[in-house]
């Protein structure tokens, strides 16, 4: 232990004044710096971001994005060159570096003076506390700073309003654009299906039931109509039968042999029997049997007639011209109604072939109209889904107008600092430190590069001859006036350099806000 005290003090003793330089030196220069450059000051601002007054289940918002990315997007505005421009302007920052460095270096140096810190968290759709977040500003006047960080606040406050109006109004405006055109297209739709329908009006997949029914009324038209051709035709085969029967001299009917004249009993039982026969085929509304009937009463009523006057019974001879004249007009009319069935029939044949052919059509019809259909269905759900969605976006932009949504709102403003952020008293513990390490450092490196003995002990040590006499350093009245000559110079030399480099020092660290960057590093 007495062996490493007595190194030490040799080397102490030897080293001193090297020492003593090695420490001097950086401690002056540390102390000039530490006492020349100005103050930082830091000032913070705490922003609540304030919820949606609305419930989300009454009125949903446009503006969906977390409060990060809104918070990251409103950074690269707020931070712009130009708005950091007007800001450096406004409350004239960094004159002194304006001088020293271009103005990109500038604007970059104000963005690391600036820091924004996020309080709590989020997840999409799910919020973790109160969210916050603090802006900071770092400068070296006290009032400055708390201006700044004050105005960087109202940016980001005014911004957030101002992103979120845009965007709430550009989702309104995009759907009213969007509905406009989708309203456009959905009425020329309609057009195209209304003109579908009335240029195919019949062929309708709709119309299909009524197409068979009208199809199948038409066919029992057709049925009944053969049906009155059939009697009509029978009814003019008897007319014309009968009429033949009453001969050139237009009697009803011969009598016995030899063409004598029919009697008018004979004539009555011969219109009875025919009558019948008609009574058996027919009803009793059917043509025919109502004219035999006519002709049975007029021919009762002239044998009543006759047999009141007393004369004879009248013959054949005298009903011929009662006779003939309603058969020739019954045939007449038989002949008319039968050209007005036929007419009716042909009618009835066209109609028919135009059902059927819509009936065939309706299937080629039915895609037709199942496209057009579909693609009207399809732009109506369009439109009322965006009809919904701009109502909403309109609540929506009428919510964010009247700033009933989130918010940025300022709980803590920034009050005019009192201390500095970098504390002298540990600059210059560190300045201290590094000066010993320093002067330290100096004497380790002075002893390793020294080759020269100063003891017997390391004479001994490196030779194996043995060491007979140690003469002392014998120092004459001369040789100490030179010393004490080189000392004085040596110490005004060193004087003088420290001076300077105090000198130096304090020029440059004076008002060096750029020193300041490096030596006071901003928050993390």
């Amino acid at each position: 232990m007495s062996d490493t005290f007595d190194w030490l003090r040799a080397v102490w003793k030897r080293r001193k004044w090297l020492a003593t330089l090695a420490f001097l030196v950086p401690l002056a220069i540390g102390l000039t710096v530490v006492t020349a450059i100005p103050r930082v000051y830091r000032a913070t601002v705490t922003v609540l971001v304030i919820r949606q007054e609305i419930p989300e289940k009454l009125v949903s918002p446009t503006v969906t994005s977390l409060v990060e990315t809104r918070l990251k997007t409103i950074s690269q505005e707020t931070l712009s060159r130009s708005r950091l421009e007007a800001l450096r302007e406004r409350f004239g920052l960094y004159k002194d570096l304006q001088k020293r460095i271009s103005a990109d270096q500038l604007i970059e140096r104000m963005r690391s003076d600036i820091h924004l810190e996020i309080k709590g968290g989020e997840t999409k759709g799910e919020t973790q506390g109160p969210i916050a977040f603090t802006l900071s500003y770092q400068g070296t006047d006290p009032k400055t700073v708390a201006d700044v960080a004050n105005t960087l606040a109202s940016y980001y406050i005014d911004e957030n309003v101002k992103a979120r109006e845009l965007q709430a109004s550009g989702t309104a405006e995009f759907l009213r654009v969007q509905l406009e055109q989708t309203k456009q297209r959905l009425d020329q739709q309609e057009r195209n299906v209304s003109e579908f329908k009335r240029r195919h009006l019949g062929e309708l997949p709709q119309q299909m039931e009524a197409n068979l029914a009208t199809l199948e009324r038409l066919q029992m038209q057709l049925r009944l109509n053969a049906d009155g051709q059939t009697r009509a035709q029978e009814r003019r085969s008897f007319l014309s039968a009968q009429i033949s029967e009453a001969g050139p001299l237009g009697f009803a009917g011969s009598g016995g042999p030899g063409g004598t004249p029919e009697s008018g009993p004979a004539r009555l039982a011969r219109l009875q029997q025919t009558l019948a026969e008609l009574r058996s085929r027919y009803s009793d509304k059917y043509p025919d049997v109502l004219q035999t009937q006519s002709e049975i009463a007029a021919l009762v009523r002239e044998l009543a007639d006759a047999k009141a006057k007393g004369g004879s019974e009248p013959t054949a001879s005298a009903g011929t011209g009662t006779v003939a004249s309603p058969l020739k007009a019954a045939l007449t009319e038989s002949e008319t109604e039968l050209k007005v069935l036929k007419t009716e029939e042909a009618h009835l044949r066209g109609s028919i072939t135009a059902y059927q052919q819509r009936i065939e059509k309706i299937p080629e019809r039915e895609q037709e109209y199942k496209e057009l259909a579909r693609d009207y269905e399809t732009t109506r759900d369009v439109y009322q889904s965006l009809l919904k969605r701009y109502g909403d976006a309109q609540i929506a932009e009428s919510m964010e107008q009247r700033q009933k949504s989130e918010q940025f709102r300022i709980i803590e403003a920034a009050a005019v600092p009192t201390r500095p952020v970098g504390s002298p008293l540990k600059l210059l513990l560190i300045v201290f430190v590094v000066a010993i390490d320093l002067a330290a450092a100096a004497v380790i490196v002075a002893e390793k590069l020294d080759t020269s003995f100063h003891t017997v002990e390391q004479v001994r040590g490196r030779t194996s001859f043995p060491v007979l006499v140690s003469i002392p350093k014998i120092v004459t009245d001369a040789d100490a006036a030179r010393q004490r000559t080189r000392f004085r110079l040596a110490t005004m030399a060193t004087s003088a350099g420290l001076v300077a480099l105090v000198a130096v020092s304090y020029y440059l660290a004076h008002g060096n806000e750029e020193l300041i960057g490096l030596l006071v590093k901003p928050r993390p």
